[in-house]
């Protein structure tokens, strides 16, 4: 089951696109109706299942929620982690929440989405050439 219709899966793709556009960092974002383990925990596992930590910068972003265990993490590669304060994402992650508890689920989303491509042009700023490493579907996880 897909948490997302087509019409905002398409959005969220688009977000993340224009997102990418203002830096050379990688955003993806990865949803699963509930998991067993702690929403971080599972956030790692995807981001190396996704190979996120082959970009070449090591500077990809994982967004993950656990919608039905109201979960939210979001972590970055060894590129960003090296350069960011450790509470760097903490202000995105709240913004994601504040939405969700208005039940705005793609909407936080779309937020989460905005805020990680402006974090991340400001220690990652967009260069010439740059490719996009990633892709920008929605990663679907099986509640493992």
């Amino acid at each position: 089951m897909h948490l997302f219709n087509e019409q905002e899966q398409e959005r969220i793709r688009q977000a993340v696109a224009s997102a990418e556009r203002s830096t050379s960092g990688e955003i993806r974002i990865c949803v699963e109706k509930s998991s067993k383990h702690a929403a971080l925990d599972r956030a790692v596992q995807f981001f190396h299942k996704l190979d996120m930590h082959k970009t070449k910068r090591r500077n990809g972003v994982l967004i993950y929620l656990a919608v039905l265990d109201k979960q939210v993490a979001i972590i970055g590669d060894s590129g960003i982690n090296a350069v960011v304060p450790p509470t760097f994402w903490d202000s995105t992650k709240e913004a994601m929440v504040a939405e969700f508890k208005k039940g705005a689920m793609l909407e936080g989303v779309l937020k989460g989405i905005e805020q990680a491509g402006q974090q991340l042009k400001t220690y990652f700023p967009s260069v010439e050439n740059d490719t996009n490493e990633l892709s920008n579907d929605i990663a679907f996880g099986d509640g493992e």
